[in-house]
């Protein structure tokens, strides 16, 4: 994880977007327990839904799945 760290701070620092939602969408799958996971899916969501990623819709299904976003 110490890597995949490093790797978010390099791309906030470079405002690299797209490199954002996938590190914290990764983030997420490699998280110890679901509170966690929620928390890097939210950052990926919050970064999708501000550039119009297509995965954001993905990364709000997750969230769905895990009780913290209401489905349609």
């Amino acid at each position: 994880m110490n890597a995949l760290h490093a790797e978010l701070l390099a791309a906030h620092e470079a405002n690299d977007t797209a490199a954002l939602i996938g590190l914290y969408a990764q983030a997420a799958d490699h998280a110890e327990d679901v509170d966690a996971a929620c928390f890097f899916l939210t950052h990926a969501l919050v970064f999708a839904l501000e550039a119009g990623d297509s995965r954001a819709q993905q990364l709000r299904a997750r969230l769905v799945r895990h009780g913290r976003e209401l489905a349609d």
